[in-house]
């Protein structure tokens, strides 16, 4: 099928491919062209895929892990053998670069394929008791149990690998999934469904339902769904724990990541060239996209002009074309919020060194110097082409700058210095410190999430199995150690 295509795409109830009730129009982030036509599912299809997902998932998590893993490894073959279709996908719905939807396909391969690995060595531990008298003749085995099904609520910046690292963890504990994809993005999810239904799992194991409205919020209040894993912005995440008080909800949302640029740094070209790519690589529509760039004073005057020039030299326009590294955003409503936004800096005092021009929605990447503290474009989480310059007179300074915000997902300090590596991972109030790079690269199979409001929960394969998952303690007595 070629992926840009107008024709229905059908969702997934639980394993099965349905038509909706109605249907949505999924349009090219670039250009507004019809890329697909979505079904829609119906409250009883809803209904339908939750009480299967209840009524097989005791069953399933008993699942032999081999099993598992081979479900696992095919989705991961499936997704490597059909990769160029996948990534044109992405971009139709994205508008994504190829050269980055690629990358996101890949990860994907990557995160199934630990999935499977982890599925088979996620065994829990022993416990000795006799650390103290009463102990004596005493063992624990203690096991991690799926606490129930898992609704799945991705964003549509990364349509198919965050789906990935909810589904992949999900299955490779042994509890079903029930997956929401962004409205605007749901085709790279219901093509996941399509590998999905290949994978021989049981049924109820996954659905995929592009809803809306009041079927989302029954998804979230639905007490048959004791997990909910969202992935998207703050303000959505908060309102849907303040909907679910009772359920396991682990939550990883908004970010506006420092890059701090030391003066022991020896290659400035590097650093500017990396913080470039990476503050717009997805035109800035990445969690850990770096948006504050806060320079030592004495590189300051090197280092800004090889940060101007590097956003200066960045090939942007039509997606689909592999050279272009900067897209559109994902409409046009938030390319103007963007456009304000630099509007109100440079209105406040700030320095425009290059760009903040709009057409339609695509945003010139840009950069901008000596931002106020009270812009929205410096406390807040941009989610555009901007990277917004700061220059500090020690890195103690560079520290406290980049703590003064809501957020604290990840950062990254351009430092040779081990000391001032270490103090960085003791000061800087984030879930993450790149030494030596920006935050550009989200390992799969780590820990990945922030603090404050960053959210709740860790998107890393191993992590996020712990937490689809609870405790539960067996003690054996009578037993010689």
């Amino acid at each position: 099928m070629d992926a840009t295509t107008p024709e229905p795409r059908p969702c997934w109830i639980a394993g099965h491919a349905e038509q909706g009730v109605q249907a949505t129009t999924v349009y090219h982030p670039f250009d507004g062209t019809e890329v697909a036509s979505v079904a829609v599912p119906g409250p009883d299809q809803v209904e339908r895929a939750v009480a299967a997902a209840a009524a097989v998932a005791k069953s399933f998590r008993r699942t032999p892990a081999h099993v598992r893993a081979k479900a696992l490894l095919h989705v991961s073959q499936a997704l490597a053998d059909r990769a160029e279709e996948i990534a044109e996908t992405i971009t139709a719905e994205n508008g994504k670069p190829l050269k980055w939807a690629n990358v996101e396909v890949q990860r994907a391969v990557n995160t199934f394929r630990f999935a499977a690995e982890e599925a088979r060595r996620f065994t829990g531990e022993l416990q000795r008791l006799d650390t103290d008298t009463t102990g004596e003749g005493r063992l624990a085995v203690v096991r991690r149990v799926p606490r129930g099904p898992v609704l799945a609520v991705a964003p549509f910046n990364f349509p198919l690998n965050l789906v990935a690292h909810k589904v992949a963890p999900a299955l490779a504990v042994g509890a079903p999934v029930i997956v929401k994809p962004a409205s605007a993005t749901p085709l790279s999810a219901l093509l996941l469904g399509e590998l999905l239904a290949e994978a021989g799992l049981p049924e109820g194991a996954f659905s995929v339902l592009p809803v809306r409205g009041g079927d989302m919020k029954a998804l979230v209040t639905d007490k048959r769904l004791p997990v909910i894993s969202f992935t998207g912005s703050t303000a959505v995440g908060w309102s849907l724990m303040d909907d679910a008080p009772r359920k396991h909800v682990v939550m990883e949302l908004g970010s506006n990541s420092a890059a701090i640029v030391c003066p022991d740094w020896p290659d400035l070209d590097l650093a500017a060239s990396r913080i470039a790519t990476f503050g717009n690589y997805q035109a800035g529509q990445s969690c850990i996209a770096v948006q504050r760039v806060l320079v030592h004073r004495d590189v300051a005057d090197e280092f800004v002009p090889k940060l101007v020039a590097a956003v200066r030299s960045l090939r942007t326009g039509d997606p689909h074309d592999p050279e272009v590294e900067v897209g559109p955003l994902i409409d046009e409503d938030n390319a103007r919020r963007v456009e304000e936004w630099v509007a109100e800096a440079v209105s406040g005092g700030a320095t425009l060194h290059v760009g903040g021009g709009r057409t339609g929605t695509s945003v010139e990447p840009t950069v901008v110097q000596d931002v106020p503290a009270e812009a929205k474009l410096w406390h807040q989480e941009v989610f555009g082409p901007v990277l917004a310059v700061s220059v500090v007179d020690s890195v103690a300074e560079a520290f406290e700058r980049a703590n003064a915000t809501d957020y604290g997902l990840q950062a990254g300090v351009f430092t040779r210095d081990v000391t001032v590596a270490f103090e960085a991972a003791a000061e800087l109030e984030v879930g993450g410190v790149i030494i030596g790079d920006v935050p550009s690269y989200r390992a799969d199979q780590m820990p990945y999430g922030g603090v404050k409001g960053s959210g709740t929960g860790r998107e890393g394969v191993r992590s996020a199995m712990e937490d689809f998952t609870e405790e539960r303690t067996m003690v054996l007595t009578g037993i010689s150690l």
